[in-house]
């Protein structure tokens, strides 16, 4: 009586997960460069956004508002964007007006720490 063997030898096994390995350290550093470089994209877009919000608010109004809290407040966002880097809300760091007669939040930086790909601190976008 003649059996067949049905299945892979442990050398197909060994050599198919050779290839898997391989593939997997090209592809694995360029998704991670990728996730960064989306992350520095989304930053930059969200202080563009609230810096918006603070130059439409200070037109409406005439003054600066007092925290992000009002650009809420005041219906100029939803709420507040979300750092991606820092992934929280609360992380931003207000800049105060210069003009002692219009206090307020003037500006907006990233509460990051680190620098971008271009080696740019993230709190000096």
């Amino acid at each position: 009586m003649k059996r067949l063997y049905a299945g892979f030898t442990l050398v197909e096994l060994l050599v198919v997960m050779a290839i898997i390995a391989t593939l997997l350290t090209i592809a694995v550093p360029r998704y991670f460069s990728s996730v960064d470089k989306s992350k520095e994209v989304a930053l930059k877009e969200n202080l563009q956004v609230l810096r918006v919000g603070i130059d439409k608010f200070y037109g409406d109004r005439g003054v600066y508002p007092s925290s992000l809290g009002d650009l809420v407040t005041h219906k100029y966002f939803r709420s507040v964007p979300v750092d991606p880097i820092t992934e929280s809300s609360v992380t931003w760091q207000p800049v105060a007006s210069i003009d002692p007669d219009k206090p307020g939040v003037a500006d907006i930086r990233s509460g990051a720490r680190g620098k971008t790909r271009d080696g740019v601190p993230y709190e000096q976008l």
